[in-house]
């Protein structure tokens, strides 16, 4: 069921099992993520999962912000899957995801990133 209205991106707040997600692209794949686990192929889904980018730090006597990333799902098939649904990549997306992307290649973070 759609809630709201339509984002700049042309994106409808979509509800699905209790929760809603950014679109109905995301909610779509929220299904599909959920039968995949009650068939045993996937396991520990979750939700709006946060990744820090970068820690907070001081600068010139102010702090700055902590950069964050938060997945629209990370699941375990195989090792962790951190996995974004887009219907359109922002500029601060394609950032974050290369931030990502490097913090899995380091090792910092063990899992794969995987964008739908």
């Amino acid at each position: 069921m759609r809630i709201g209205r339509v984002s700049k991106y042309k994106a409808k707040k979509t509800a699905y099992g209790g929760a809603i997600y950014d679109s109905a692209k995301e909610a779509k794949r929220a299904a599909e993520l959920e039968l995949l686990q009650r068939a045993g192929k996937i396991k520990n889904l979750r939700r709006q999962v946060k990744f820090t980018l970068q820690d907070k730090f001081r600068y010139r006597g102010k702090t700055i912000r902590a950069i964050e990333y938060v997945a629209d799902f990370v699941y375990e098939a195989d090792g962790l899957i951190i996995e974004d649904v887009k219907g359109y990549r922002t500029p601060e997306y394609k950032i974050k995801a290369k931030m990502l992307k490097r913090l899995i290649s380091c090792g910092e973070i063990d899992g794969e990133f995987v964008e739908s």
